[in-house]
């Protein structure tokens, strides 16, 4: 289910919350449907399980998933997880067109830069 990748300059409950927001994106992991216990996921990766909370702690503030007290966490709706990502999405395109008007690449070819990666 989760690879951790031990060569990734990024701390292992990043790795964690980016491979589990990806597969509650891509609908592999359901809405309202729970994910593993901390202690099963800690175990399955060989890791400290205080690393696989901290990781779970992030998916909830980030809206991927929610906690109910002594039962686990559970996949959020999956309504509220796509416009989450879609929010996620337009900041970094927003940024990432402001980094493009300040070295002077016009509204037409920003365009079609987008254009042409849709196409890829």
């Amino acid at each position: 289910m989760i690879l951790l990748n031990p060569m990734d300059k990024r701390a292992i409950y990043e790795q964690i919350v980016e491979k589990l927001s990806e597969l509650i994106m891509q609908g592999i992991l359901q809405e309202h449907t729970p994910l593993p216990s901390v202690r099963s996921l800690a175990t399955e990766l060989s890791i400290n399980p205080n690393t696989v909370q901290r990781a779970y702690a992030e998916l909830e503030r980030l809206g991927y998933s929610y906690s109910v007290k002594g039962k686990g966490s559970f996949v959020a709706a999956a309504d509220k997880t796509k416009s989450l990502k879609q929010l996620q999405l337009k900041e970094q395109i927003r940024a990432d067109i402001a980094e493009a008007k300040r070295f002077g690449i016009a509204r037409d070819d920003i365009i079609g830069l987008v254009e042409d990666v849709f196409r890829q």
